[in-house]
Protein backbone atom coordinates (compact mmCIF):
# COMPACT_ATOMS: atom_id res chain seq x y z
CA UNK A 1 0.00 0.00 0.00
CA UNK A 2 1.72 3.14 -1.47
CA UNK A 3 0.03 5.39 0.96
CA UNK A 4 0.68 3.41 4.65
CA UNK A 5 1.57 5.52 7.39
CA UNK A 6 0.50 8.96 5.26
CA UNK A 7 -2.98 9.46 5.14
CA UNK A 8 -4.66 10.16 8.04
CA UNK A 9 -8.35 11.77 9.02
CA UNK A 10 -9.65 12.73 12.14
CA UNK A 11 -13.37 12.16 14.02
CA UNK A 12 -13.92 15.21 16.15
CA UNK A 13 -16.74 14.57 18.78
CA UNK A 14 -18.04 18.02 20.25
CA UNK A 15 -21.50 18.97 22.92
CA UNK A 16 -24.35 21.44 22.07
CA UNK A 17 -24.95 23.61 24.90
CA UNK A 18 -27.62 26.04 25.78
CA UNK A 19 -25.80 29.34 25.98
CA UNK A 20 -27.96 31.14 28.84
CA UNK A 21 -28.14 27.35 31.26
CA UNK A 22 -24.69 26.59 30.42
CA UNK A 23 -26.13 22.90 30.28
CA UNK A 24 -26.44 20.39 27.20
CA UNK A 25 -28.80 20.74 24.81
CA UNK A 26 -30.71 17.79 23.01
CA UNK A 27 -30.30 19.43 19.86
CA UNK A 28 -28.23 16.88 17.72
CA UNK A 29 -30.89 15.83 15.36
CA UNK A 30 -32.00 19.49 14.14
CA UNK A 31 -28.18 21.09 14.29
CA UNK A 32 -27.42 18.01 12.12
CA UNK A 33 -30.08 18.45 9.74
CA UNK A 34 -29.43 21.98 9.43
CA UNK A 35 -25.74 21.24 8.89
CA UNK A 36 -26.04 19.60 6.01
CA UNK A 37 -22.72 17.33 4.61
CA UNK A 38 -19.31 18.85 5.23
CA UNK A 39 -16.68 20.20 3.42
CA UNK A 40 -14.31 17.79 2.19
CA UNK A 41 -14.17 14.70 -0.16
CA UNK A 42 -15.96 11.58 1.91
CA UNK A 43 -16.20 13.60 5.12
CA UNK A 44 -19.14 13.75 6.69
CA UNK A 45 -21.21 14.40 9.93
CA UNK A 46 -22.42 11.83 12.62
CA UNK A 47 -25.18 11.69 15.45
CA UNK A 48 -23.46 10.14 18.34
CA UNK A 49 -24.39 8.31 21.28
CA UNK A 50 -26.50 11.07 23.33
CA UNK A 51 -28.61 13.51 21.21
CA UNK A 52 -26.24 16.21 22.76
CA UNK A 53 -23.69 14.91 20.83
CA UNK A 54 -22.47 15.72 17.19
CA UNK A 55 -19.22 14.31 15.34
CA UNK A 56 -17.12 15.81 12.26
CA UNK A 57 -14.95 13.00 10.51
CA UNK A 58 -12.88 14.36 7.95
CA UNK A 59 -12.04 13.13 4.44
CA UNK A 60 -8.90 11.64 3.67
CA UNK A 61 -6.19 13.51 3.85
CA UNK A 62 -2.45 13.09 2.82
CA UNK A 63 -1.22 16.72 4.37
CA UNK A 64 -1.81 18.51 7.91
CA UNK A 65 -2.46 22.11 5.65
CA UNK A 66 -5.78 19.91 3.97
CA UNK A 67 -6.60 18.39 7.68
CA UNK A 68 -6.07 21.74 9.75
CA UNK A 69 -8.59 23.38 6.57
CA UNK A 70 -11.18 20.40 6.50
CA UNK A 71 -11.53 20.41 10.79
CA UNK A 72 -11.58 24.33 10.80
CA UNK A 73 -14.16 24.42 8.06
CA UNK A 74 -16.28 21.19 9.61
CA UNK A 75 -16.55 23.21 13.20
CA UNK A 76 -17.53 26.32 11.66
CA UNK A 77 -20.37 24.75 9.64
CA UNK A 78 -21.82 22.88 12.85
CA UNK A 79 -21.40 26.42 14.78
CA UNK A 80 -23.32 28.08 12.72
CA UNK A 81 -26.58 24.64 12.43
CA UNK A 82 -26.10 25.28 16.13
CA UNK A 83 -26.04 29.00 16.43
CA UNK A 84 -29.92 28.73 14.14
CA UNK A 85 -31.17 26.49 16.75
CA UNK A 86 -30.11 28.22 19.60
CA UNK A 87 -27.38 26.27 20.78
CA UNK A 88 -23.27 26.60 20.58
CA UNK A 89 -21.01 24.08 19.88
CA UNK A 90 -18.04 22.96 22.42
CA UNK A 91 -14.93 20.94 22.43
CA UNK A 92 -14.17 19.22 25.40
CA UNK A 93 -13.72 15.37 27.20
CA UNK A 94 -16.73 15.98 29.30
CA UNK A 95 -19.64 18.36 30.03
CA UNK A 96 -18.42 21.08 32.44
CA UNK A 97 -22.53 21.33 33.61
CA UNK A 98 -24.86 18.46 32.84
CA UNK A 99 -28.34 18.02 32.15
CA UNK A 100 -30.29 14.87 30.91
CA UNK A 101 -30.49 14.41 27.39
CA UNK A 102 -31.73 11.24 25.50
CA UNK A 103 -30.14 8.19 24.06
CA UNK A 104 -29.87 9.35 20.26
CA UNK A 105 -33.32 7.01 18.43
CA UNK A 106 -31.82 3.99 16.66
CA UNK A 107 -31.75 -0.02 17.27
CA UNK A 108 -27.69 0.00 17.79
CA UNK A 109 -27.98 3.07 20.33
CA UNK A 110 -31.27 1.23 21.97
CA UNK A 111 -29.06 -1.90 22.42
CA UNK A 112 -25.74 -0.02 23.89
CA UNK A 113 -27.57 1.22 26.09
CA UNK A 114 -29.69 -1.68 27.38
CA UNK A 115 -26.10 -3.78 27.39
CA UNK A 116 -24.35 -0.54 29.59
CA UNK A 117 -27.14 0.61 31.55
CA UNK A 118 -25.99 3.68 33.83
CA UNK A 119 -22.84 3.58 32.67
CA UNK A 120 -24.49 5.38 29.09
CA UNK A 121 -27.12 7.78 30.31
CA UNK A 122 -25.24 10.51 31.25
CA UNK A 123 -22.17 9.56 29.27
CA UNK A 124 -21.43 13.16 27.68
CA UNK A 125 -17.98 12.05 26.61
CA UNK A 126 -16.07 13.01 23.85
CA UNK A 127 -13.03 12.32 22.11
CA UNK A 128 -10.64 13.16 19.29
CA UNK A 129 -9.74 9.74 16.85
CA UNK A 130 -7.24 10.00 14.56
CA UNK A 131 -6.76 7.32 11.64
CA UNK A 132 -3.55 6.53 9.68
CA UNK A 133 -3.93 4.21 6.84
CA UNK A 134 -2.54 0.86 6.77
CA UNK A 135 -1.83 -1.86 4.24
CA UNK A 136 -3.90 -4.60 6.28
CA UNK A 137 -5.01 -6.04 9.26
CA UNK A 138 -2.21 -7.76 10.79
CA UNK A 139 -0.14 -4.87 10.10
CA UNK A 140 -2.58 -2.93 11.54
CA UNK A 141 -2.43 -5.02 15.27
CA UNK A 142 1.06 -4.67 14.86
CA UNK A 143 1.53 -1.05 14.78
CA UNK A 144 -1.17 -1.23 17.50
CA UNK A 145 1.29 -3.15 19.86
CA UNK A 146 4.02 -0.19 19.01
CA UNK A 147 1.64 3.06 19.74
CA UNK A 148 0.98 1.01 23.50
CA UNK A 149 3.53 2.49 25.20
CA UNK A 150 3.00 6.02 23.92
CA UNK A 151 -1.13 6.43 24.11
CA UNK A 152 -0.71 7.74 27.82
CA UNK A 153 1.08 10.52 26.50
CA UNK A 154 -1.12 11.44 23.55
CA UNK A 155 -3.76 11.27 26.47
CA UNK A 156 -1.43 13.99 28.41
CA UNK A 157 -1.09 16.38 26.03
CA UNK A 158 -5.05 16.55 25.16
CA UNK A 159 -6.24 16.52 28.75
CA UNK A 160 -9.31 18.56 28.76
CA UNK A 161 -12.05 17.39 30.68
CA UNK A 162 -11.27 18.42 34.61
CA UNK A 163 -14.88 19.59 35.33
CA UNK A 164 -18.28 17.29 35.19
CA UNK A 165 -21.56 18.11 36.51
CA UNK A 166 -20.20 21.85 37.92
CA UNK A 167 -17.39 20.60 40.06
CA UNK A 168 -13.52 20.10 39.64
CA UNK A 169 -12.71 16.30 39.52
CA UNK A 170 -9.44 16.64 40.55
CA UNK A 171 -8.41 15.17 37.25
CA UNK A 172 -7.29 16.63 33.87
CA UNK A 173 -9.05 14.03 31.80
CA UNK A 174 -11.93 13.09 33.89
CA UNK A 175 -13.27 11.55 30.02
CA UNK A 176 -10.77 8.99 30.42
CA UNK A 177 -11.92 7.70 34.11
CA UNK A 178 -15.56 7.70 32.76
CA UNK A 179 -14.38 5.64 30.17
CA UNK A 180 -13.53 2.92 32.64
CA UNK A 181 -16.83 2.01 33.18
CA UNK A 182 -16.73 0.42 30.14
CA UNK A 183 -15.19 -3.26 29.61
CA UNK A 184 -11.81 -3.63 27.83
CA UNK A 185 -10.94 0.36 28.22
CA UNK A 186 -7.47 1.56 28.10
CA UNK A 187 -4.31 0.09 26.62
CA UNK A 188 -5.14 -2.59 24.03
CA UNK A 189 -3.78 -6.11 24.60
CA UNK A 190 -0.69 -7.02 22.72
CA UNK A 191 -1.88 -9.69 19.76
CA UNK A 192 0.01 -11.92 17.36
CA UNK A 193 -1.95 -11.39 14.18
CA UNK A 194 -5.15 -10.03 13.23
CA UNK A 195 -6.79 -13.42 14.08
CA UNK A 196 -5.50 -13.65 17.38
CA UNK A 197 -7.29 -10.17 17.74
CA UNK A 198 -10.24 -10.91 15.76
CA UNK A 199 -10.53 -14.33 18.43
CA UNK A 200 -10.31 -12.19 21.33
CA UNK A 201 -12.65 -9.56 20.50
CA UNK A 202 -15.32 -12.41 19.26
CA UNK A 203 -15.03 -13.82 22.65
CA UNK A 204 -15.78 -10.84 24.78
CA UNK A 205 -18.96 -10.13 22.17
CA UNK A 206 -19.96 -13.92 22.83
CA UNK A 207 -19.57 -13.06 26.19
CA UNK A 208 -21.72 -10.14 26.19
CA UNK A 209 -20.03 -7.52 27.18
CA UNK A 210 -19.51 -6.02 24.08
CA UNK A 211 -22.45 -5.31 21.58
CA UNK A 212 -20.41 -6.36 18.15
CA UNK A 213 -16.64 -6.10 17.15
CA UNK A 214 -17.01 -2.79 16.03
CA UNK A 215 -17.26 -1.35 19.79
CA UNK A 216 -14.55 -1.94 21.27
CA UNK A 217 -12.74 0.47 23.93
CA UNK A 218 -9.27 0.34 23.79
CA UNK A 219 -7.45 3.77 23.44
CA UNK A 220 -6.04 2.02 19.65
CA UNK A 221 -7.52 -0.83 17.58
CA UNK A 222 -7.54 -1.64 14.30
CA UNK A 223 -10.46 -0.63 12.38
CA UNK A 224 -13.51 -2.87 11.69
CA UNK A 225 -14.55 -0.81 8.77
CA UNK A 226 -11.06 1.05 7.22
CA UNK A 227 -7.79 -0.14 6.51
CA UNK A 228 -6.52 2.10 8.93
CA UNK A 229 -5.61 2.25 12.74
CA UNK A 230 -7.79 4.08 14.61
CA UNK A 231 -6.06 5.86 18.05
CA UNK A 232 -8.66 7.11 20.39
CA UNK A 233 -6.62 8.08 23.72
CA UNK A 234 -7.42 11.82 23.17
CA UNK A 235 -10.02 14.14 24.83
CA UNK A 236 -11.95 15.89 22.14
CA UNK A 237 -9.55 19.13 22.35
CA UNK A 238 -10.47 23.16 22.18
CA UNK A 239 -8.90 24.25 19.55
CA UNK A 240 -8.46 22.74 15.45
CA UNK A 241 -4.54 22.97 16.25
CA UNK A 242 -4.33 20.70 19.28
CA UNK A 243 -6.18 18.19 17.06
CA UNK A 244 -3.63 18.61 14.28
CA UNK A 245 -1.01 18.02 17.03
CA UNK A 246 -2.74 15.31 18.03
CA UNK A 247 -3.27 13.83 14.46
CA UNK A 248 0.46 14.81 13.38
CA UNK A 249 2.07 12.62 16.17
CA UNK A 250 -0.12 9.77 15.65
CA UNK A 251 0.65 9.79 12.00
CA UNK A 252 4.52 9.67 12.81
CA UNK A 253 4.09 6.99 15.61
CA UNK A 254 2.29 4.93 12.82
CA UNK A 255 4.99 5.35 10.29
CA UNK A 256 7.74 4.87 12.75
CA UNK A 257 5.78 1.44 13.77
CA UNK A 258 6.17 0.59 10.36
CA UNK A 259 9.48 1.21 9.44
CA UNK A 260 10.28 -0.76 12.86
CA UNK A 261 8.51 -3.19 11.33
CA UNK A 262 9.56 -3.60 7.81
CA UNK A 263 13.36 -4.47 10.10
CA UNK A 264 12.16 -6.99 12.08
CA UNK A 265 11.47 -5.17 15.50
CA UNK A 266 8.39 -6.56 17.05
CA UNK A 267 7.06 -4.61 20.04
CA UNK A 268 7.48 -6.04 23.52
CA UNK A 269 3.66 -6.40 25.80
CA UNK A 270 3.30 -3.79 28.04
CA UNK A 271 2.56 -5.41 31.49
CA UNK A 272 -0.79 -4.15 32.42
CA UNK A 273 -0.57 -3.22 35.60
CA UNK A 274 1.69 -0.57 34.55
CA UNK A 275 0.01 0.16 31.36
CA UNK A 276 -3.16 1.01 33.71
CA UNK A 277 -0.74 3.27 35.97
CA UNK A 278 0.69 5.35 33.37
CA UNK A 279 -2.88 5.74 31.73
CA UNK A 280 -4.52 6.69 35.37
CA UNK A 281 -1.72 9.01 35.90
CA UNK A 282 -1.69 10.51 32.44
CA UNK A 283 -5.73 10.98 32.88
CA UNK A 284 -4.99 12.27 36.81
CA UNK A 285 -2.28 15.11 36.45
CA UNK A 286 -2.20 15.62 32.20
CA UNK A 287 0.76 17.55 31.78
CA UNK A 288 1.31 19.04 35.17
CA UNK A 289 2.75 16.02 37.29
CA UNK A 290 3.93 12.98 37.25
CA UNK A 291 3.96 10.09 34.44
CA UNK A 292 5.12 6.46 34.32
CA UNK A 293 7.18 4.75 32.12
CA UNK A 294 4.48 1.65 30.44
CA UNK A 295 8.12 -0.22 30.06
CA UNK A 296 9.97 0.36 32.98
CA UNK A 297 6.86 1.48 35.90
CA UNK A 298 10.01 4.42 36.47
CA UNK A 299 7.88 7.35 37.49
CA UNK A 300 9.21 10.92 35.47
CA UNK A 301 7.58 13.99 34.39
CA UNK A 302 4.83 14.04 31.55
CA UNK A 303 6.88 16.98 29.77
CA UNK A 304 10.21 14.19 30.00
CA UNK A 305 7.95 11.16 28.46
CA UNK A 306 6.82 14.63 25.58
CA UNK A 307 10.33 14.51 24.82
CA UNK A 308 10.76 11.00 24.87
CA UNK A 309 7.67 10.61 22.46
CA UNK A 310 9.36 13.69 20.63
CA UNK A 311 12.96 11.99 19.78
CA UNK A 312 10.75 8.68 19.56
CA UNK A 313 9.39 10.12 16.17
CA UNK A 314 11.71 12.58 15.08
CA UNK A 315 12.66 10.97 11.80
CA UNK A 316 9.24 10.16 10.76
CA UNK A 317 8.29 13.68 11.25
CA UNK A 318 11.13 15.30 9.56
CA UNK A 319 10.52 12.82 6.49
CA UNK A 320 7.23 13.99 6.12
CA UNK A 321 7.86 17.85 6.57
CA UNK A 322 6.15 18.07 9.68
CA UNK A 323 8.99 17.85 12.85
CA UNK A 324 9.09 21.95 12.53
CA UNK A 325 5.11 21.77 12.93
CA UNK A 326 4.81 19.56 15.96
CA UNK A 327 7.89 21.13 17.83
CA UNK A 328 6.20 24.63 17.41
CA UNK A 329 2.66 22.92 18.91
CA UNK A 330 4.27 21.30 21.77
CA UNK A 331 5.97 24.35 22.62
CA UNK A 332 2.85 26.00 22.35
CA UNK A 333 1.28 23.78 24.32
CA UNK A 334 4.23 24.02 27.30
CA UNK A 335 4.19 27.58 27.18
CA UNK A 336 -0.13 28.38 27.23
CA UNK A 337 -0.95 25.03 29.12
CA UNK A 338 -3.76 22.18 28.06
CA UNK A 339 -7.42 22.06 27.69
CA UNK A 340 -7.57 21.40 31.38
CA UNK A 341 -5.16 24.06 32.39
CA UNK A 342 -7.38 26.85 30.38
CA UNK A 343 -10.03 25.77 31.79
CA UNK A 344 -9.07 25.80 35.27
CA UNK A 345 -7.76 29.38 34.90
CA UNK A 346 -11.25 30.67 33.76
CA UNK A 347 -12.70 29.44 36.50
CA UNK A 348 -9.76 31.27 38.95
CA UNK A 349 -10.79 34.23 36.66
CA UNK A 350 -15.25 34.43 37.30
CA UNK A 351 -14.35 36.71 40.73
CA UNK A 352 -16.97 34.76 42.43
CA UNK A 353 -19.54 34.77 39.64
CA UNK A 354 -20.55 30.85 38.77
CA UNK A 355 -16.91 29.58 37.36
CA UNK A 356 -18.59 26.65 35.04
CA UNK A 357 -20.63 29.41 33.10
CA UNK A 358 -16.77 31.06 32.55
CA UNK A 359 -15.42 28.11 31.59
CA UNK A 360 -18.47 27.04 29.03
CA UNK A 361 -18.40 30.34 27.55
CA UNK A 362 -14.69 30.56 26.78
CA UNK A 363 -15.00 26.82 25.68
CA UNK A 364 -17.92 27.69 23.53
CA UNK A 365 -15.68 31.16 21.87
CA UNK A 366 -12.73 28.63 21.39
CA UNK A 367 -14.21 25.62 19.84
CA UNK A 368 -15.26 27.52 16.32
CA UNK A 369 -13.45 30.91 16.23
CA UNK A 370 -15.02 33.50 13.90
CA UNK A 371 -12.63 34.43 11.22
CA UNK A 372 -13.31 37.78 11.12
CA UNK A 373 -16.27 39.94 12.97
CA UNK A 374 -19.06 39.82 10.22
CA UNK A 375 -18.88 35.90 10.40
CA UNK A 376 -21.65 35.25 12.92
CA UNK A 377 -23.69 38.87 11.58
CA UNK A 378 -27.26 38.28 12.32
CA UNK A 379 -26.70 34.94 14.33
CA UNK A 380 -26.71 35.30 18.33
CA UNK A 381 -23.24 34.65 19.67
CA UNK A 382 -21.93 33.17 22.81
CA UNK A 383 -22.66 35.46 25.81
CA UNK A 384 -19.68 37.08 27.28
CA UNK A 385 -19.79 37.96 30.65
CA UNK A 386 -17.70 39.93 32.95
CA UNK A 387 -15.70 36.54 33.45
CA UNK A 388 -14.15 36.43 30.55
CA UNK A 389 -10.89 38.53 31.16
CA UNK A 390 -8.15 37.79 28.86
CA UNK A 391 -5.93 35.36 29.89
CA UNK A 392 -2.53 36.72 28.61
CA UNK A 393 -1.47 33.11 27.64
CA UNK A 394 -4.63 32.32 25.95
CA UNK A 395 -3.84 34.63 22.63
CA UNK A 396 -6.27 33.65 19.44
Amino acid sequence: MEDAGRTLGVEEEFLLVDPVTRQVSPAAPAVLATAGDPPGEDGCFHPELLSSQVEHATGVCRDLAELERQLGAGRRKLALAAIAHGVRLLSCGTAVTTADAPITAGPRYDTIAGRFAGVVTDYHACGCHVHVGVPDRDTAVAVVNHLTPWLPTLLALSANSPFERGKDTGYASWRAMRQCGFPGSGLPPWCGSAGAYDAMVGRLVDCGVLVDEHMTFWFARPSGRLPTIEVRAADAVTEVREAVLQAAITRALVRTALDDLAAGREAAPVEPQLGAAAVWSAARHGMTGAAIDPFTGARTSAWDRAGRLLEHVGPALEDSGDLATVRRGLGDLRLRGTGAEHQRRAAARSHGADPTAAVVDVLIRRTAPARNPQEWDGLTRAPVTATQDPDPTEAP
